[in-house]
């Protein structure tokens, strides 16, 4: 089974992915981590990344679909994969498409997390963690039972990502709208999209995702 999932920032995407790699086997693949990691193995791919790199170029969408095609090849992948990241825009898309027919693979299911942008940007600039474990909260949906005292650690001093803020909130809302929102039509075309309700308790969004892949 081979996946995407979109969805604005703060949709609730990795923790998503998470849930469906531990109860499906599958393979969280982020192309930040594969692309680091494919230029410290000096693969063929991953020596031609950091040739670009090493000039101040992009890395071109065929070499990270090509580092992408390796990473697949890896024996923890034979069950399916989820793809972090990528792709964002719909030319990624159809080099994505290319290389998976070309290895015989078909992409099962493109799943967007639908989010109310209003909400979506209280629930990101509320979020903070464990200064010590890193466990997640939020002001007004997910505090600690003990005010001021981490669940998991019992620590009880917290930080929050200096990103979280609603200017910064705003331009990556407005980043996903005009890059990775037109994969939606794109994906709807070839029959894969399926829409959950990202605003959803999160146990009810899991359960609306394996409704949708147990339907395959």
């Amino acid at each position: 089974m081979i996946l995407i999932l979109l969805g604005g920032p703060g949709a609730g995407k990795g923790t998503q992915a998470r849930r469906i790699m531990e109860a499906r086997g599958l393979v969280q693949l982020s192309t930040g981590d594969i692309l680091r990691a494919a230029v410290s193995e000096k693969t063929k791919v991953g020596l031609k990344a950091k040739l670009s790199m090493d000039t101040g170029q992009l890395v071109t969408d065929e070499i990270v679909v090509g580092i992408i095609a390796d990473r697949i090849e890896k024996p923890d992948c034979s069950t399916g994969f989820i793809l972090d990241g990528f792709p964002r825009t719909t030319t990624q898309a159809e080099v994505l498409d290319k290389m998976l027919l070309e290895k015989g693979l078909k992409l099962g299911f493109v799943i967007e997390m639908k989010v109310d942008e209003t909400v979506l940007t209280k629930r990101i600039t509320g979020r903070y963690s464990c200064a010590n474990c890193n466990a997640g909260y939020q002001e007004e949906f997910k505090r600690p039972k003990v005010d001021g005292i981490c669940d998991g650690c019992g620590f009880s001093e917290f930080t929050r990502r200096p990103d979280d803020n609603a200017e910064t909130v705003k331009s990556r809302l407005q980043a996903y709208k005009d890059q990775t929102a037109p994969l939606l039509p794109y994906y709807y075309g070839k029959g894969v999209l399926r829409t959950v309700n990202g605003m959803a308790e999160i146990d009810e969004v899991t359960a609306q995702i394996n409704k949708v892949l147990n339907a395959e």
